[in-house]
């Protein structure tokens, strides 16, 4: 008879990005995923024998998302730009990094394309999602923040996306994470949304007494095209 695996504390439930976020590990990691802990219980529950059910309890579960998925829902990436809280679907963000210096570029001074930032060894374009929704329209560099900014910083983050032509970034305030919704949940644009932003939000999503704007993914990427011509 093969040995019970020990018993997995699974941190990220209680004190990580499921849980009450209290992790020190987490200013660091800035994800679960990221940490050696989890990374480490993963393997061991790969190693390990299926338990009884477990195939059958997937495939259950495995038909009722997709069902749900057929009937319009949608996995979000949740984050926030200045006072407003903002989404884009899942499946365009590529990684959530620290921030890190910013390299202006010639001729480049304002507008959207703040300049090069390094992620891992390769230079992507980095620019200012604030800018083009009509938040922000004089960004500063993460690079230059001093005094009293650099304790606002604490919560900043870098999004690595995906667009059509290659991987580009934009500096946020705040990340959420992944949070699914039911298209149902989501509601039409109120007329009092004005501006750039109403042009590429396409529906609000009430969130934990907040109103989410759930952007035109094809739409918005489009636009940050064409702001690094």
């Amino acid at each position: 008879m093969a040995d019970a695996p020990a018993r997995i504390d699974d941190c990220w439930n209680r004190i990580g990005i499921r849980g009450n976020a209290s992790c020190p590990e987490l200013k660091q990691h800035v994800h679960c995923r990221n940490c050696p802990i989890y990374a480490d219980a993963a393997a061991r529950l790969l190693d390990a024998p299926s338990p009884e059910g477990y195939l059958t309890q997937w495939t259950d579960l495995y038909a009722r998302t997709k069902a749900g998925s057929e009937r319009g829902g949608l996995s979000l990436f949740l984050f926030r730009v200045e006072t407003e809280w903002l989404a884009l679907p899942a499946g365009a963000v590529r990684e959530v990094v620290s921030l890190r210096p910013v390299h202006s570029l010639p001729r480049r001074g304002s507008g959207a394309v703040l300049g090069l930032v390094n992620v891992r060894g390769k230079l992507l374009a980095c620019v200012s999602l604030g800018w083009v929704l009509g938040l922000d329209r004089a960004p500063a560099l993460p690079a230059q923040a001093q005094g009293r900014e650099e304790e606002r910083l604490e919560t900043h983050r870098l999004l690595v996306i995906d667009v059509p032509g290659g991987p580009l970034s934009f500096p946020v305030d705040e990340v959420h994470g992944i949070l699914h919704s039911e298209a149902g949940a989501r509601q039409e644009v109120p007329a009092t949304v004005a501006g750039a932003a109403a042009t590429y939000v396409r529906s609000v999503l009430p969130w934990e007494g907040r109103s989410v704007g759930c952007l035109d993914g094809p739409l918005l990427f489009g636009a940050l095209n064409r702001s690094l011509a």
